[in-house]
């Protein structure tokens, strides 16, 4: 289904919660082989810089030879900043206990890098910032938490939508649905630009 303004976004992505969240402004949208990445970055990169980058280097990587004329690629990054402290995906139970106890009781950055692109060539990239504030949370529930939903795919190893936001987060300064790693909101206006 194409939007009002005529672009019908392709998604290129493996997260679950991205193709939800699509879903919610552009039902029946189209989804693309996401491409496979070596995700480093330039160590003297801003750190609000890298899910721009790593977004950009995902459209690098893509095929974009199947796009429709009207048709946009989607790509995107998300991570997670504390402490000037870049927290990504954890790799193992312990790496994700460690991360919600640095964000427990403390506020931190969520940062989505989005870039768009087209079959022609044509490639812009932008990136929104939303700040969370979580409770003290205790140590025998971060371990729960971490047991039962295993956040392994997600930044800062863990999900807004999940238990642990629930009972956990405090305040939400910016689009809700960046956290949880497409700011749909800066999403559709870029797009309406892109157009």
């Amino acid at each position: 289904m194409p939007l009002p303004f005529g672009l019908r976004p392709v998604l290129a992505s493996n997260s679950p919660r991205r193709r939800e969240l699509l879903g919610m402004m552009v039902p029946g949208f189209r989804m693309a082989a996401a491409p496979d990445v070596d995700e480093k970055y330039p160590a003297d990169l801003p750190h609000r810089e890298v899910p721009a980058y790593l977004s950009r280097l995902k459209a690098a990587a893509s095929d974009h030879s199947e796009l429709a004329e009207n048709e946009v690629l989607v790509t995107a990054d998300t991570v997670v900043l504390c402490d000037g402290l870049i927290l990504g995906k954890p790799h193992s139970r312990e790496e994700a206990i460690a991360m919600l106890e640095r964000l427990s009781g403390r506020s931190h950055e969520v940062v989505t890098g989005v870039t768009l692109s087209n079959r022609s060539g044509r490639l812009h990239t932008f990136s929104e910032t939303t700040k969370v504030r979580f409770a003290d949370i205790r140590p025998e529930d971060i371990r729960t938490y971490v047991d039962i939903f295993e956040p392994y795919d997600k930044a800062g190893a863990y999900g807004i939508q999940e238990w642990i936001g629930a009972v956990g987060i405090r305040g939400v300064e910016g689009c809700f649905y960046n956290v949880m790693g497409l700011p749909l909101s800066a999403l559709y206006r870029e797009l309406a630009s892109f157009a």
